[in-house]
């Protein structure tokens, strides 16, 4: 039932009919697995990709790269822990690398995020260092491509004289 798995993260919208349809099974059988994988914890949740830039001009992101000092006998999972219980946090991986985690982060403003940065994530007793990149544009998230028939923005245009 991979192709379930598939099929749902490319459109969690599709209807366990559409589903069967799809791949030639029951409606009954496509729900049980559905159930299945909920229960197992393979399917966490189900999430609309949102554009920010054409609701809410007043959203920042940014990927913050952390050099953290992993704890003995806990490794990475105790500071990963920590960082995903604050609410500004998006997302937190564990990297191979210059650098250990990749953060992402929310905020209202650029300097929102700094001052998260500066006063909650520096702050924490096992991270060394941290380098913020700001998303300035999101061209293509989740495998779609956000802004497919727009005219370009002439703010991220480079003219030569």
């Amino acid at each position: 039932m991979d192709q379930l798995l598939s099929l749902l993260s490319e459109n969690a919208r599709l209807s366990t009919a559409q589903l069967a349809a799809m791949l030639n099974k029951t409606e009954n059988e496509v729900s049980d697995q559905i159930a299945e994988y909920e229960k197992a914890g393979v399917i966490r949740g189900y999430k609309a990709l949102v554009n920010w830039e054409k609701v809410d001009k007043n959203k920042a992101s940014a990927l913050i790269e952390l050099r953290v000092s992993p704890k003995r006998d806990r490794g990475f999972d105790e500071i990963a822990g920590r960082i995903m219980q604050f609410e500004e946090v998006e997302s937190v991986y564990l990297m191979s690398g210059g650098y250990d985690l990749a953060v992402k982060v929310h905020g209202k403003s650029m300097q929102d995020i700094a001052m998260f940065v500066m006063r909650r994530l520096s702050t924490l007793d096992s991270v060394l260092s941290t380098t913020t990149h700001f998303i300035l544009t999101r061209y293509k998230d989740g495998g779609i491509i956000l802004n497919p028939d727009e005219e370009k923005d002439e703010r991220r245009s480079v003219f030569s004289d």
